[in-house]
Formats: C-alpha cells, sequence, structure tokens
C-alpha cells in the first residue's frame, strides 16, 4: 500500500482512493481509518518516531524492581507473581473517567491470551506466532516480526495460542506453537538465533511467555495431555546454548520412576506451559507442572506420578530440585498445578514467613513455606467440590474415591478445573489474593487408549451436564483469616478465561465472563467500573505509565485495548 498521507495526497484524494472499485475496497476503508488515526494523533502530537528511539536495555536490576510501576517488565509484572501495579493515578475517585485510549487489532489471530509488555514507553505483544513492538501511548504498531503457523500440531498447540515475550537488555525471547525459542532485536525486530527445544515428540507444543532469570531464558512446553514428557530448560541468553534441563518425569531408576513402568516415563505428561516465579534472595525459581498421562486412566501409572501437579522449587543456576509439593497426588481429573505461585513475604499467624499462595486448579488454595515446601494450610474456595473431603495436615487430600467410569462419573470441579492458567493477584494493603474460580461439575468418562504420535492421551475425556449451570466468580481469599474475604459472582456462560491485577490505586482489574473490562474496589469487591469489549476475554491486565500518565491494558478476542483517564 503506498503511503499516501505522506505524500502530500489531500482528504479528498484519500477518500477517493479508499472508496475506489475492487476487491480491495475494504482493506482500502481500514486503511484509510488508520491514516486518519494517525494524522489525527499527530495533529496532538502523539505522532510516534517510525522505529524506536528509546535504548532498550532490560539489566538485571530492573527485573528485581518490585512492585511493577511504570515499566511491565515481566509477564507478571515482576518475581513474585503478585501481579500488583504500585500506580495509583486511576482511583475510585476518578475510575468513572477512564476511557480507551487505543486499540490495536491482531489480524491474523481470532484469540490472543498475551500480557503485553512495557519498557521506557514501548509495548511488546505476541499474536500466534508473530511478535510486535507497539507505541505504547497510541497503539501505533512499530516493528512486526512473523513466523510462520505450524502444521501438524495437536490440542492446545493447535490453537497457535501464544501468551507473550521476555526482554532481557536488548533482546526480546518468544516461544512458537511448535516449541521453538526465538531471539529477536527489540528495536527491529530481526532475528538473532532460533532454538528447536522440544522436537523429538511431534506432539510437544508452547503456549507460554518464557521467564528471564539472571543471563538465562526458562521456557516449558505444553502437551501434558498428549503423552509427552515434560521438562523446564533454560538457556544462554546471549547465545541460545542449553545451560540445563529439569525433567519432570522421572527416567527408570530415579527418584518417583516407580510410578511410570517400561517406557510409559516418556510419555507421562507433568508439561510447564505457563512461566514460573522466581526469588532472587533464595535464589530459587517457582513453577508448576500439568497433570499426568493419559489423564483419566490411573491404572498404567501407580502411586503418586511424580513430578506431575506439583510446584517445583528450582536451583536457576543448575536446575537441581531444591524442593516439590504436590497438589494431587495420582491425579485423574485433569488437575494441573501451572496456576501462578505468589510469593509473598508477610506475617502468617504471627509469625514472619516465606510464603507461596497457589489457587490451584483442583479447589483449594494453597499455603506453603517456600523456603523448604512446608505445608501450611488448604482452603476450598469453590462449593461444588465432590472428588476429595479435605487436606490433611501434611498436605495431601482426603479422597472421596470418585474417579471417572466407561458410564460416566459426575466430578467437581470439571474437567476446566476450579480455577486455571488466567493470572490472580496480591495487594499489598488489603492482604487479599484475587483470582478467578469457576463453578461446574461434568461427567468425566474412561476408556483405556494406546500412546500414538499425533493423538491426544486422555484415554476419553469429560461432558457438561445439560441440567447444570456454569458461573465464573471473582475470589478475595484473606492471608489474615485464612478464609475467603469476599466473592463477585459473575453473568455468562463460565467458558472465559481472563485474569486479575490489583493496584495501588485500590482497584483489581480483571475480564468479566460478560466480555466487559471491569474493576471493583480492592477491599470490598464492590463493582465501580467496567467497559464492554464486545469480545470473549482469555487474557490478564497489566499497567503502565508513558510521560507520567498511567495506562491499563488488556487483551480480548484478537485486539489489545488500552485505557486512560482524560
Amino acid at each position: 500500500m503506498r503511503n499516501l498521507s505522506r505524500h502530500g495526497a489531500s482528504r479528498f484524494e484519500l477518500v477517493a482512493w479508499a472508496l475506489g472499485s475492487g476487491s480491495t475496497r475494504g482493506m482500502r476503508l481500514v486503511a484509510l481509518a488508520g491514516i486518519v488515526f494517525a494524522c489525527a494523533a499527530a495533529r496532538a502530537g502523539t505522532d510516534p518516531p517510525a522505529s524506536i528511539s528509546t535504548v532498550i536495555d532490560v539489566r538485571a536490576a530492573d527485573l528485581l524492581v518490585q512492585p511493577a510501576s511504570a515499566n511491565w517488565i515481566s509477564y507478571n509484572g515482576d518475581y513474585s507473581g503478585q501481579r500488583y501495579s504500585s500506580l495509583a493515578e486511576i482511583n475510585p475517585s476518578n475510575l468513572a473517567g477512564l476511557r480507551a485510549a487505543w486499540v490495536f487489532h491482531a489480524r491474523d489471530s481470532k484469540r490472543l491470551e498475551v500480557t503485553p509488555l512495557v519498557v521506557d514507553g514501548m509495548m511488546f505483544v505476541t499474536a500466534s506466532n508473530d511478535a510486535f513492538a507497539l507505541d505504547a501511548r497510541t497503539g501505533r504498531m512499530v516493528w512486526r516480526h512473523s513466523w510462520p503457523i505450524s502444521e501438524g500440531l495437536i490440542d492446545d498447540a493447535a490453537g497457535h495460542i501464544n501468551r507473550g515475550v521476555a526482554v532481557w537488555r536488548d533482546r526480546i525471547y518468544m516461544e512458537t506453537d511448535n516449541a521453538h525459542l526465538l531471539c529477536l532485536d527489540a528495536r527491529s525486530g530481526n532475528l538473532i538465533w532460533d532454538v528447536a527445544y522440544a522436537d523429538w515428540n511431534k506432539n510437544y507444543g508452547a503456549t507460554s511467555a518464557p521467564l528471564v532469570v539472571k543471563d538465562k531464558i526458562l521456557v516449558g512446553t505444553s502437551g501434558g495431555d498428549d503423552g509427552v514428557r515434560g521438562f523446564v530448560a533454560a538457556y544462554d541468553a546471549l547465545t541460545g546454548k542449553m545451560a540445563w534441563r529439569f525433567w519432570t518425569i522421572p527416567a527408570p531408576g530415579e527418584f518417583g520412576s516407580e510410578s511410570w513402568p517400561g517406557k510409559l516415563y516418556l510419555h507421562g505428561g507433568g508439561t510447564t506451559w505457563m512461566p514460573g516465579t522466581y526469588d532472587p534472595q533464595l535464589n530459587t525459581i517457582y513453577w508448576g507442572t500439568s497433570n499426568p498421562a493419559p489423564d483419566f486412566e490411573g491404572s498404567v501409572r501407580p502411586g503418586d506420578d511424580l513430578y506431575t501437579d506439583c510446584v517445583l522449587a528450582l536451583d536457576p543456576d543448575t536446575g537441581k530440585l531444591k524442593w516439590y509439593f504436590q497438589f494431587t497426588p495420582h491425579d485423574l481429573f485433569d488437575f494441573d498445578a501451572v496456576e501462578t505461585p505468589i510469593l509473598i513475604d508477610a506475617a502468617y499467624r504471627g509469625e514472619p514467613r516465606k510464603l507461596l499462595v497457589q489457587a490451584n486448579r483442583n479447589g483449594y488454595v494453597y499455603v506453603l513455606d517456600r523456603t523448604n515446601g512446608k505445608f501450611l494450610s488448604a482452603t476450598p474456595f469453590v462449593e461444588k467440590l465432590n472428588w476429595a473431603k479435605g487436606i490433611d495436615a501434611q498436605g495431601r487430600p482426603i479422597t472421596t474415591g470418585v474417579q471417572p467410569t466407561a458410564d460416566g462419573t459426575r466430578i467437581c470441579p470439571g474437567f476446566a478445573g476450579a480455577t486455571n492458567w488466567f493470572a490472580p493477584s496480591y495487594s499489598e494493603s488489603t492482604r487479599l489474593v484475587y483470582f478467578l474460580a469457576l463453578e461446574e461439575c461434568e461427567n468425566f468418562f474412561f476408556k483405556p487408549q494406546p500412546f500414538q504420535e499425533g493423538q491426544g492421551y486422555y484415554s476419553t475425556g469429560a461432558k457438561r451436564i445439560p441440567s447444570e449451570g456454569s458461573q465464573k466468580v471473582l475470589v478475595a481469599f484473606s492471608l489474615d483469616t485464612g478464609s475467603i474475604a469476599w466473592k463477585y459472582p459473575q453473568s455468562g456462560g463460565g467458558r472465559s478465561s481472563a485474569g486479575t491485577m490489583a493496584t495501588a490505586g485500590g482497584l483489581v482489574f480483571f475480564g468479566d465472563d460478560a466480555g466487559s473490562f471491569e474493576a471493583v474496589d480492592a477491599q470490598s469487591g464492590r463493582a465501580l467500573w467496567h467497559f464492554n469489549t464486545g469480545q470473549d476475554i482469555n487474557a490478564s491486565p497489566m499497567s503502565y505509565a508513558v510521560g507520567g500518565k498511567q495506562y491499563v491494558a488488556i487483551a480480548a478476542g484478537s485486539d489489545v485495548f488500552s485505557f486512560a483517564l482524560p
């Protein structure tokens, strides 16, 4: 397309060009709208440069900043996983004036699950296998790096979902749908190197954002339902050379291998499809693992099935395991434990502790001592929960004995879990943990099947119960009382995957189940503001500032929305 607006074309010439005949008329109209928007921005003095003028140079000290402020520098804002912004310009007194500042449309993606990163006024987002750099003030694209989507993938990877990038120095890192790690130049988007890190079993995929720790890029894979062997791997940020790999399914003779007879360890699941968190003082990474495979048949994998449904504490320099905690031993319900492990330093039951808090897919919110993995408490957060009667003093579930059958068994929570990968958050001022929960039961079915490359390895599945409804609920869990502080029920069909963010302005932002971006009072849960995006929201919000002005952004459908006060 010619850049008519930069070649002296008048408004009348632009309109005539856009309305001209031919099959490209619709594309021209869209382009005209973009030109008009850009011209308006230029008149307002906000037209961004054609390339990045700010030097992107994210150093180790920048990654250690907590909580997030003007920059949102990693998937959860900072290493703690608290997804808390110290920005407070937007607050209950002026929230009514919050408006959409700009919208960026990713035309080659039907569903975004990305959390944008912002560094010094530049935003980095992904859609499928593409990466974009945007001016964070206007949403104008600065560069785009395209990578073809992969054919022949299955399950989650076949959806070509990507949840974002990582930044180190002047480089951008992203995972592709077929588990390649790409290193891009932050100024131009040009490819520096590409590493295929899981190409020996075609059922592997990747959907996550990488995590930068020191000078290493940490990655995981999807495919836990498809008969792969899970792992966390670390690559040198400069060269792309692998530094270490930790396998989540032990090999024959290793601790925990008794659950994996024969060659089943090669197909045991336990994937690591969401980024972990990191404690620099303890020099420890905390990473969640997914369910065992096959999902619904336990007879072929006797015992606890380590290290599935666990949080792993790893040494970032060597990949060595420090400790583990398993939430759902011998899982028969697909209760992944990849939900964000939130790191909180706080008084707990009268004693200062280094805590790890996770709202788990199995329906309990857990509090652990993250120095050693000691179990401290577990609290149910959904009403519909029938697979366990409670959690014992060691943190093991007291199961009821329900399990999938050939004819189907009603099990709660359902296949999607009581919560899932979408981000929780924590506010130091309220001492509340916020997350979206799902009240749902489903019928679980069981039918043995052999592993086959190119197919799922579920040993059948789950179905919704037509006579029972499903409902999403925003939950606030109190560290002080160890109980649920309040719940905010949602309207909708229970199918969204939207996360939360807390701010120093006393707000919790989240995507609701009816396609609206919403804010509530962080202390009480009182509804304060919403914006109808008109699309399903399957992503988590973030906040940033440019020139002292606070913005709040979230992906909805195939668009990224950014909001600000007038």
